[in-house]
């Protein structure tokens, strides 16, 4: 079981929560994670596919390629790339 945490109103509201426990048979990747358990996180692909998440496995900084296993926490945490504009401040 992997315990996933979703901070940030934006991702919450996109995935219809802030936490979720989901069965993994063993090692993946956040990615691979997230991509197997669709219904219940799908929405986070997008904002992942966009660099706007902050990712940390156990409270160690991670990206959507890092190892996940069963026990471990993962944090999806909203981060902004706007400038104090409002625009983008690094290009896709």
């Amino acid at each position: 079981m992997v315990t996933v945490l979703v901070l940030g109103n934006i991702l919450r509201d996109a995935v219809g929560g802030s936490e979720i426990d989901v069965e993994v048979s063993g090692p993946t990747t956040v990615k691979k994670l997230v991509e197997m358990n669709q219904v219940e996180l799908g929405a986070l692909l997008p904002f992942i596919a966009g660099r706007e998440t902050l990712i940390t496995i156990n409270k160690r900084i991670g990206s959507d390629d890092s190892t996940v296993r069963d026990g471990d926490t993962v944090k999806f945490a909203y981060q902004s790339r706007a400038s104090y504009d409002g625009t983008r401040d690094i290009p896709v």
